[in-house]
Parts: structure tokens; C-alpha cells; sequence
């Protein structure tokens, strides 16, 4: 997996070496604990540590973006000339 786009409070953030299953684990561990702290990239480039506070009512969306598929020199579908 690439990375996980991560949508909470009107804004994107983004994790990287880290699976889907990590992160929801650690999203529902928070919730069962009342509340608790994710941490995040914030930003392109560089990334930049953002902590979003997790909590029961507080919308949070998670979305896996798989690795790009090797490319073997033709695209799938695409025209090729005769």
C-alpha cells in the first residue's frame, strides 16, 4: 500500500508505512479508551507530524491508496497500432 489518505475536520492527511488494519486498530483502541491520539502527516513534501484527537461523534475517514501497478510497457486497453 502507498499510503492512507486521512479526512478529519474538513482537512486531508495522509500516513505512510503503515496498514489499513494499523491504523483502524488503533482509531477503535481509542475509541474504547473514551478517546486518544492518531498521528498523521500534514502537508506534501516534507511531511509534518499532525496528532487528531479521536473521540466518539468526531467523523474520520480512511482511504487506502494501493500501490501504483507496474508498468509492462502497455497499458491495458489501449490502442495499438498495426
Amino acid at each position: 500500500m502507498k499510503r492512507i489518505d486521512v479526512h478529519y475536520g474538513g482537512e486531508q492527511y495522509s500516513i505512510g508505512e503503515e496498514t489499513y488494519e494499523e491504523i483502524a486498530g488503533q482509531i477503535a483502541a481509542a475509541l474504547a479508551s473514551g478517546h486518544g491520539w492518531i498521528t498523521v502527516n500534514d502537508g506534501e513534501g516534507a511531511p509534518r507530524p499532525a496528532h487528531l484527537l479521536i473521540s466518539p461523534g468526531v467523523p474520520i475517514a480512511l482511504i487506502p491508496i494501493p500501490d501504483a501497478p507496474e508498468d509492462d510497457g502497455a497499458a491495458e486497453g489501449a490502442f495499438t497500432p498495426s
